[in-house]
């Protein structure tokens, strides 16, 4: 069976503050032609469809359009709910859709029920694990302590449960929206730190023949059977040097499979420079940038006048402006958001207890703290859910 997997469309998001729709739709118009003229069977979508919980309607727009342009196919496709997607919404009328052969997986309490696909090999058991916030699933799962390990290695038990009551021979592929350890980050994904660990090890997806992964944007081999395709448009200048590209996926009767990169459209490259303005401005070496999404770093010890406008003048995609000024620098100069970059809200808040009363806070006070983040983002998440 022939798969395409793919991951964080992000519909209706911007690129620093450049609409994406066309691109978007470029792309969409991309995976339809490659499942026709590849002969693919089957299409997974590893979550985040939309960028967030009440997408714009132009979004909507492009997700229907997508839907119709897929079932016209007649090649089944099975999608999960991300971080960033409201599972309630993306899941409306998901057994409609489902005679469509688009099949819809946002519910975590079906994480044990596959789509079973067959092909001249038998048959092909999909199993959707969508993204799986621990605060609000652990009842669901059984599991005494909120972490996305514990969730996850409960809901792949059901998975193993599940798979092992079918005929032998029978083929597996599992969806996931997760930071699976060895994953290498981008700055556009969205945190989902839960208890201070965010990251799960590849080992809780074992006894399956292939793991769809969503969730970071970089295409990505955990191991030959675990994989993450990445976003097919870039986010953030860190996935300046992203190879954007979806995995298409051979599963042999056996289980064993082949896996081939396929490439993405690109809307434009990015291209981060550095230097002092006058340098960055005269630079011959520069010129292969000048038609790129630039994201420039000025190194002047003393801010220069009007420096986005020059700028332009030579790198009209200028969308960035970062001042890192080559000179020797107390720590009480660094500013605020520098200090800060990189950094949880987590070790934030220790480092401010910290500041105020010179000791950072003890294993009961952490546990505190961590507490209050967890509960926190579990709110946001009911409340934007909700909205």
């Amino acid at each position: 069976m022939r798969l395409l997997h793919t991951s964080d469309w992000h519909l209706g998001r911007a690129f620093h503050r450049v609409n994406m729709l066309g691109a978007q739709a470029e792309f969409i118009r991309h995976l339809v032609t490659t499942v026709r003229e590849r002969a693919v069977d089957a299409v997974v979508v590893s979550g985040d469809v939309y960028d967030r919980a009440v997408p714009p309607l132009a979004a909507v727009e492009l997700f229907d359009d997508a839907l119709h342009r897929l079932a016209a196919l007649g090649v089944p496709t099975v999608m999960i709910s991300g971080n960033h997607d409201s599972a309630r919404r993306l899941g409306v009328g998901a057994g409609l859709i489902g005679r469509a052969g688009i099949h819809l997986r946002t519910e975590p309490s079906a994480a044990g029920t596959p789509v079973v696909l067959a092909d001249a090999d038998g048959e092909v058991a999909f199993y959707g694990l969508p993204y799986l916030e621990p605060a609000l699933v652990k009842d669901e799962f059984g599991v005494e302590k909120a972490g996305h390990e514990a969730v996850l290695a409960a809901a792949m038990d059901r998975v193993r449960a599940d798979l092992a009551a079918r005929p032998a021979g029978t083929r597996s592929v599992v969806l996931a929206h997760a930071f699976v350890t060895g994953g290498e980050p981008s700055d556009s994904e969205r945190d989902i730190t839960v208890g201070g660990v965010a990251a799960v090890p590849a080992g809780v997806f074992d006894g399956v023949d292939y793991v769809a992964l969503g969730h970071l944007h970089g295409c990505q081999t955990l191991t030959d059977r675990v994989r993450y395709s990445g976003s097919p448009l870039p986010y953030s200048f860190s996935e300046a040097a992203h190879r954007k590209s979806m995995w298409l996926v051979d599963l042999a009767a056996d289980g064993s499979l082949d896996a081939e990169r396929v490439d993405c459209p690109v809307p434009r490259a990015l291209a981060r420079i550095r230097g002092t303005l006058e340098d960055l401005l005269a630079d011959p070496e520069l010129a292969q940038h000048e038609e790129a999404w630039v994201e420039a770093t000025l190194t002047d010890p003393v801010r220069p006048a009007d420096p986005m406008a020059r700028l332009a003048e030579r790198f009209p995609h200028t969308l960035s402006l970062v001042f890192d000024p080559d000179r020797d620098e107390d720590e009480s100069e660094v500013s605020y958001a520098r200090r800060l970059a990189g950094r949880s809200d987590q070790e934030i808040a220790e480092d401010f207890v910290a500041h105020v009363r010179g000791a950072g806070p003890d294993p009961h006070e952490r546990g505190v703290l961590r507490d209050a983040f967890d509960a926190v983002r579990a709110d946001e998440t009911v409340r934007e859910v909700a909205r």
